[in-house]
């Protein structure tokens, strides 16, 4: 199984981007700690701050089947062109975001990303992008 984790605007910047929201660490450290803890899965991973290469990128992996585990930061609360791409792919994606965004401005509070994932993980962190992983190894058929 193939599971591309897409990061979108400012998530280049973990590690050291408001360590009070987001933590101290690295997301390319952590990303080497999920590759360890799932083996068995093809874990690929994009980040970008433009929507258009954010597009491209959901296009290119959904024709290739894989996996979507998104974080598109602040283009989950503006953006129509990325749900309307997961959506032409069809594929099956879920939303992850490192805060609770619900807790933060009012303007965080929607997402158009949400009406189109299976589920969405908000709040907990890293630990986030490993639940959406275990969801799609436990709930796709072998």
């Amino acid at each position: 199984m193939r599971i591309a984790i897409i990061n979108g605007p400012n998530l280049n910047l973990l590690g050291s981007r408001e360590p009070q929201i987001y933590g101290n660490q690295s997301f390319e450290s952590f990303l080497e700690e999920l590759k360890k803890t799932f083996p068995q899965i093809e874990l690929v991973y994009f980040q970008s701050n433009l929507e258009g290469q954010l597009v491209d990128y959901i296009q290119s992996e959904g024709k290739l089947g894989s996996r979507l585990v998104i974080n598109a930061a602040a283009y989950s609360h503006t953006s129509l062109a990325i749900p309307d791409a997961i959506t032409a792919v069809s594929a099956q994606a879920i939303e992850v975001h490192i805060s609770n965004v619900f807790a933060r401005e009012s303007f965080r509070h929607h997402s158009y990303l949400s009406g189109v994932c299976i589920g969405s993980v908000v709040g907990l962190g890293f630990f986030g992008y490993q639940m959406a992983i275990q969801y799609f190894i436990q709930n796709t058929e072998k």
